[in-house]
């Protein structure tokens, strides 16, 4: 029976943990510094301390850990922080209605666009890219659906009825096409 050891680090420090340990000590030094000065971080808004850990998680992911799955999930906290922070702010929590669209593959999808960008992989780029521009086309279907055509929010928008057809169709055209070029057009034989 053989014993395996631990790759050898040369000595280095894990960056990643490094940083993540110090960012957790910066924060627990303000969450005290908050308690002993008697300031409420309740006052800065709950989704602004949302959006603070997106933050946190994606700069280290790009700049620190070099990780992609920290990039992914730092744009999808934050995404939600802000989405929150609008519905905090105006009371329009029916937007989830259609503001999921925003968190998940438009968020993810901006997430896998800034790791293609970082990495220099220009399949990430590609694929971010569209994930991101599918998720802002089902936001925009979403919206006008639920505030156009349904007035989710209490009051229909003041659009005319053929908009949401069309940009149905318009996204639809656009999916078309990009299958039609990734697939290197149709096979006719």
């Amino acid at each position: 029976m053989t014993e395996t050891s631990p790759p050898a680090t040369g000595g280095q420090p894990d960056r990643s943990a490094l940083v993540l340990g110090a960012v957790l000590i910066l924060g627990g030094l303000l969450l005290l510094a908050g308690q002993v000065l008697d300031f409420d971080i309740g006052a800065l808004g709950w989704p602004t301390i949302v959006i603070g850990v997106g933050v946190v998680l994606l700069i280290i992911g790009l700049f620190v850990s070099q990780e992609q799955g920290m990039v992914v999930g730092g744009t999808v906290v934050t995404t939600v922080g802000l989405v929150l922070l609008y519905q905090d702010q105006t009371g329009r929590w029916e937007s989830w209605a259609y503001a999921w669209a925003l968190v998940g593959p438009a968020a993810s999808g901006l997430g896998m666009l800034l790791w293609g960008l970082r990495s220099r992989a220009r399949s990430e780029i590609r694929n971010g890219a569209w994930a991101f521009l599918g998720g802002l086309g089902l936001f925009a279907i979403g919206f006008l659906f639920f505030e156009g055509i349904i007035g989710i929010s209490g009051e229909r928008l003041p659009i005319a009825d053929w908009v949401l057809p069309a940009l149905v169709i318009g996204i639809g055209l656009v999916v078309l096409g990009r299958g039609l070029i990734s697939r290197g057009g149709p096979d006719l034989t």
